[in-house]
């Protein structure tokens, strides 16, 4: 999937094609044997197309700035997601990534749109030749007022935590795919909780080979469709040996191919530091059952 969507990206020259997260879906909805989120496909569909369409929106009409722009995003996809009952979280990403890279074009929520119906029409497939089990669809029991406490909590702790990296245009150290680590890990229900330094170590490791693999592509003109093969087969391994398939270790390894190539250097270091502070604050912070 993520071999095809690159190979698109560079064929038509267009890099809104390219959605890290895509490598997240696939993880949860292909790769593992249990799908990690309460969602059915229907939602996965149209959650995803409306935090990409939205997150478009607000590079295109709300001039606010950057911080604002990302946390009325992190707002929104919270929102949503207690109305529609899910953890469906991957959609955090899906609507802070265009915020950040400054995307306008419309083709960023189309290839999202189009990318959320390939994956839930081959989860089908799979389901339906039985090479996965069936995905059992349970809304999540919400507590209205508990939610609002904790997306409010979570809001005002991520705003003060991106106050010195968003002053200083350092905003990869909370890159989208740490910021839905961060909300998966607020959750004291989440098995990912009893792991966390495998989390942490994953995180980062999946940003290394990234970056790594990266390389690849700027010094020795390796096709980045190529790279991004290579990259995903390296960490499907890595997860197979950990035991822990955890989606947002597939999306951080796909942002180095979006990066400009100045900043790929510093991006595990990054990813390292963002993933210890936002690692901790989730546990020491949020220990109340939801």
């Amino acid at each position: 999937m993520a071999f095809i969507m690159v190979f698109i990206a560079e064929l038509s020259g267009e890099t809104e094609i390219i959605f890290p997260e895509i490598c997240a879906l696939t993880i949860g909805a292909w790769v593992s044997e249990q799908q990690p989120w309460k969602t059915n496909k229907r939602r996965i569909f149209l959650l995803m197309s409306a935090a990409a369409l939205f997150g478009v929106l607000v590079v295109r009409y709300v001039h606010i700035p950057l911080i604002l722009q990302v946390c009325l995003c992190f707002g929104f996809t919270g929102f949503i997601l207690t109305l529609c009952k899910t953890n469906f979280v991957p959609i955090i990403s899906a609507c802070i990534l265009p915020v950040y890279l400054r995307t306008e074009s419309w083709i960023y929520p189309i290839s999202v749109s189009v990318m959320a119906l390939i994956i839930i029409i081959a989860q089908w497939l799979m389901e339906k030749y039985h090479f996965r089990p069936v995905n059992n669809f349970v809304p999540c029991e919400f507590d209205i007022k508990k939610q609002i406490i904790k997306w409010s909590k979570l809001l005002i702790i991520f705003g003060i935590i991106a106050l010195i990296p968003f002053q200083n245009h350092q905003i990869y150290f909370l890159a989208p795919p740490l910021i839905v680590m961060f909300t998966e890990l607020s959750n004291t229900e989440s098995p990912a909780r009893k792991r966390p330094f495998n989390i942490v170590g994953l995180m980062t490791f999946s940003a290394f080979i990234g970056c790594l693999i990266r390389l690849l592509n700027i010094y020795f003109n390796f096709p980045l469709f190529i790279c991004t093969a290579i990259a995903c087969l390296i960490l499907f391994v890595a997860l197979d040996k950990m035991k822990l398939f955890f989606p947002p270790a597939g999306a951080i390894l796909l942002i180095p191919m979006i990066l400009d190539k100045s900043l790929i250097i510093k991006f595990p270091f990054e990813v390292l530091i963002g993933s210890i502070i936002l690692c901790c604050c989730a546990l020491l912070l949020f220990k109340n059952k939801p």
